[in-house]
């Protein structure tokens, strides 16, 4: 999936406006302006929109944590440079203050299947053995499921 598909669909499910937004990305490091947000939010064959890069999606994602959570006491995370779907998804995982079963929960709003096992792979560390790269498919569908979790009216 690309960045700016997964914020554009964040802030749609979580019905987040440009201030919010803006102070989401402020709080995980990266100042923004309200025209980046805007062309952020473009659909990739408008003239002016501009790709969502890895280190400012992991900006507002860190942002995201720290207004769901709270911020943590001492030195906030820096922003990943680079970003993948497991990472991606372990992001929302704590912002949402998620256990297992509340993502299988999720992913079966949407008739998704996925065992406890398969999803406990894609939390591993990448060297461990069972390790396994989340692919689009999983990730698009978990933002489905949370689309028609937290706006329910957008799933009729």
């Amino acid at each position: 999936m690309n960045n700016n598909d997964i914020l554009r669909r964040l802030r749609y499910t979580f019905d987040i406006s440009d201030n919010r937004m803006i102070d989401m990305f402020a709080s995980g490091g990266k100042e923004v302006t309200r025209a980046e947000i805007s062309d952020w939010m473009k659909p990739e064959d408008h003239e002016e929109f501009q790709k969502l890069v890895d280190i400012n999606l992991a900006a507002f994602l860190n942002g995201f944590i720290n207004e769901k959570r709270g911020k943590k006491e001492g030195e906030q995370p820096k922003p990943e440079k680079s970003l993948n779907n497991n990472i991606i998804l372990r992001k929302l995982k704590i912002a949402l203050n998620y256990k297992d079963e509340d993502i299988l929960g999720v992913l079966d709003e949407v008739k998704f299947r996925l065992s406890k096992s398969e999803l406990s792979a894609f939390f591993r560390k990448p060297d461990h053995q069972h390790y396994r790269p989340l692919k689009d498919q999983i990730l698009r569908n978990f933002l489905l499921g949370l689309q028609l979790k937290y706006r329910p009216e957008s799933g009729k």
